[in-house]
């Protein structure tokens, strides 16, 4: 399996108080089934689609009040290092790098404006196993109300080159302050950044929307609203695929895309 680039997505997981209530909610929504849970590690369970590794659910650490909330992991060569980079550029450390036996090391932080993200330096845990194919992880998004303050943390941090998508006279673009993250070249994005508007109510933080690729995207909101989900956007048709912005049962956003519906001419991009 192919080695992750440093600040490259490498792996997704989710705390939630109700493990087998997550796991009926995403078997059915995204085809996820489920291995041993670990009690070793926080009875940390993996989830696999096509029996290839793709996230993982983990009940709250005893005392823990912890929203349930989608955590997106960057790949680092060095874990410390990257720690001390993110201190540097503003961000905070909310658990110091940590060994994970022979898995990796973890470490959680928080960029300057308040979006939550991981970082994994890996051992015998590479990462994903499937990458952009149903029933796994596709891509992720950072949304921020200080674009600026994200934009230069996440250049300090790790290794991005940066790109900004242009409006043009796309009437649904106008005013859209969008810009794509990329790692060894403009042709391999890996994160994009959104500033939040006026129509994300004020007490949402900023967030890592983490995306999901689904063979249909309407059919995949159907089965999250029957499990007590909820949509806040879409499904819409875009270059890049039909996709929507949906909540699970126990309020953990997250997005469905169908990358084989694309819709329209792709943006022009400018060096940012």
């Amino acid at each position: 399996m192919a080695e992750f680039p440093e600040g490259a997505p490498c792996w997704v997981d989710a705390m939630f108080k109700d493990v087998e209530g997550a796991k009926t909610f995403y078997s059915d929504v995204l085809g996820w089934t489920f291995g041993e849970s670990s009690s070793e590690y926080g009875n940390y369970t993996q989830a696999y689609s096509d029996g290839k590794a793709v996230a993982a659910v983990v009940p709250p650490m005893p005392g823990a009040d912890a929203p349930s909330q989608w955590c997106l992991y960057f790949a680092s060569p060095d874990a410390a290092a990257t720690a001390e980079k993110i201190k540097a550029a503003g961000g905070q450390l909310m658990m110091e790098p940590m060994q994970v036996g022979a898995f990796g090391t973890m470490a959680i932080a928080k960029e300057p404006s308040g979006a939550v993200f991981g970082v994994w330096q890996p051992g015998e845990h590479r990462g994903f196993e499937k990458l952009g194919e149903p029933g796994a992880y596709a891509w992720a998004e950072v949304f921020t109300r200080d674009p600026d303050k994200a934009d230069g943390f996440l250049a300090q941090v790790f290794p991005y080159g940066v790109q900004r998508i242009e409006p043009g006279d796309d009437p649904e673009m106008a005013g859209m302050d969008f810009k794509i993250f990329s790692v060894g070249g403009k042709e391999n994005p890996v994160l994009g950044r959104m500033k939040m508007g006026d129509e994300f109510p004020p007490e949402i933080p900023p967030y890592v929307q983490v995306y999901f690729a689904v063979p249909d995207c309407d059919e995949a909101v159907a089965k999250a609203k029957k499990h007590g989900g909820a949509l806040h956007f879409g499904p819409m048709d875009s270059p890049f695929g039909r996709f929507a912005a949906v909540t699970d049962q126990q309020g953990a956003a997250f997005a469905v895309i169908d990358m084989s519906k694309t819709t329209g001419e792709m943006p022009k991009m400018s060096d940012a």
